[in-house]
């Protein structure tokens, strides 16, 4: 079978990147940092953070089942034995959360930093690998991650800057702020949040992407070139949300406590200018040639729940995403006229019984992505990447001018649901639904520090075979317990084991393997102050 590489691919991979990362109103921060301190006539300062250490074993992650048609294994294998089992990762994080608040308390800044963004252990020797005697400084390892204000109004809550993203469960928008969170989301947003008539509502509008930028004469200051390639998103949020505080309170005096919301998100985009962003032989001259129609519009509408009860908690997220493009060319001046088209939706649930303060507490988690029969999963498609062989395991969903449709649902990578398949062989859940029984027993609570055993099975399963590489839908069954320490002074220790058994879906019946278990190991250690 033949392979396209058609330009217009890198659109179809960056249709299924814009929708799943529609804005959403981050409530549940919002305010929070808006209160009375000890002295409301002064600044005042606070931090806070961690420092993450993680090592890990990963075996087998490429499931023994050979090479994809296009000749990939469907994980990392060792480069010096292509026939090994195991691979070995450790790497370091350490995050600063910094807040300024002026006097009275109604204004504030806040920045996050990652000093050290998952740098890998030993990657910087200062010397050739044998004589190496240390690490080399970075001086490009810090990432500004946010930098936003708030200001409270007699009117409501006014905030901007590059703020958190989250919502809900986090299977859109999700700020990666777990213990465990790889990346997450940020806003170049203005948004003014208000309570109205007992609901927080909020109108965000935000600058998603500007094009190519131009110096001003002094050279300190940028203007944007071609303001209708610009991608702008509003959003238009509503919640009932009553806080940890609240929360508590009424768990405490045994009554139920509801929470929900809601938001509507849109985004365009006129036009575009490819040759700012895909890589080319020679360097190309920014000109009004360059620009090209797009015709982008999307969006975006999500619902969120949760019932709390001393006795179990339930939380439902549930997301419909529509989008459309008008013309698909990243060739200046040649026009195409198939749109492409994607109709998306999704959600999850997360369940716990019995007392959520006893000793131990069970529950059973359901998620559901929807899928794309094109060949792949389509978890992260890359610009100009080639289209997915049958048996592959990913790629872009739509190939023009036969396939116009990308309907794949996607979980954001830092909603983890298990250990090995979503997680670290797929990437993110979509095409996929799920089943996840789980189970905590806390061994013992003290003042000094918490120690619990907890674990869970996730069978899954594709919504179409043909996205699988082994064209049938089971996927697999994978066990994930853990044993997590944390202390009363912020000091967390988890040891983590995974053992993935793979199904069907995951055969070579063009090689005549079958997949065999994959396993995973990982110690994570955290201090945070």
């Amino acid at each position: 079978m033949s392979r396209l590489h058609a330009p217009t691919l890198a659109l179809a991979c960056a249709f299924a990147l814009l929708t799943p990362r529609s804005a959403s109103a981050q409530f549940h921060s919002v305010g929070n940092d808006i209160r009375e301190h000890d002295a409301p006539d002064k600044f005042s300062f606070e931090l806070h953070g961690y420092l993450r250490t993680r090592g890990e074993i990963l075996s087998n992650l490429d499931l023994d089942r050979g090479l994809s048609p296009s000749g990939e294994p469907l994980f990392a294998v060792p480069l010096d034995d292509p026939s090994g089992q195991n691979l070995y990762q450790a790497d370091m994080r350490l995050r600063t959360d910094a807040s300024v608040y002026a006097p009275g308390g109604s204004v504030a800044v806040h920045v996050r930093l990652d000093l050290i963004d998952n740098l890998t252990l030993g990657s910087t020797p200062d010397d050739i690998p044998a004589a190496t005697v240390g690490q080399r400084f970075l001086d490009s390892s810090i990432h500004l991650r946010r930098a936003w204000g708030e200001v409270l109004t007699p009117f409501g809550l006014l905030t901007v800057g590059r703020q958190s993203n989250s919502w809900g469960l986090g299977l859109l928008a999700n700020a990666g702020d777990c213990p465990d969170c790889d990346g997450g989301d940020a806003a170049d947003r203005i948004a003014f949040t208000t309570p109205v008539a007992g609901l927080i509502w909020s109108l965000a509008v935000d600058i998603s992407s500007t094009g190519p930028l131009g110096q001003r004469a002094a050279g300190t200051r940028a203007v944007d070139l071609t303001p209708t390639d610009d991608v702008s998103t509003v959003t238009l949020a509503a919640l009932q949300w009553l806080g940890d505080a609240a929360r508590k309170r009424r768990h405490v005096a045994g009554r139920t406590s509801t929470e929900y919301g809601a938001y509507l998100s849109y985004r365009w985009q006129q036009g575009d200018t490819p040759t700012s962003y895909l890589p080319t032989s020679t360097p190309v001259g920014l000109t009004a040639a360059q620009v090209v129609p797009r015709g982008l519009n999307a969006i975006a509408t999500d619902v969120w729940l949760r019932i709390e009860q001393r006795a179990f908690r339930l939380e439902f997220e549930g997301a419909l995403l529509y989008s459309s493009i008008e013309s698909t060319s990243l060739i200046p001046g040649v026009l195409l006229r198939d749109s492409v088209t994607g109709t998306q939706f999704g959600g999850a649930l997360e369940t716990d019984f019995l007392p959520r303060d006893g000793a131990v507490t069970f529950g059973l988690d359901l998620g559901y992505a929807s899928g794309d029969s094109a060949p792949g999963f389509g978890a992260f498609p890359r610009t100009l990447q080639a289209s997915p062989l049958p048996g592959d395991l990913d790629g872009p969903q739509a190939t023009l001018p036969y396939d116009t449709t990308v309907d794949n649902f996607r979980f954001h990578p830092d909603y983890r649901v298990d250990r090995i398949l979503f997680r670290e062989i797929i990437g993110r859940v979509t095409d996929a639904y799920y089943f996840r029984p789980h189970v905590r027993w806390r061994l013992f609570d003290q003042p000094f520090g918490t120690l619990a055993l907890t674990a869970s099975g996730v069978a899954s399963f594709a919504v179409f075979a043909s996205s699988t590489p082994g064209n049938r839908s089971p996927l697999g069954v994978e066990i994930d317990p853990a044993l997590t320490y944390e202390s009363g002074d912020g000091f967390t220790a988890a040891v983590e084991y995974a053992v993935l058994f793979p199904l069907s879906g995951f055969s070579n019946p063009e090689a005549g393997l079958t997949a065999t278990p994959a396993q995973l190991l990982r110690l994570r250690l955290q201090l945070a102050y």
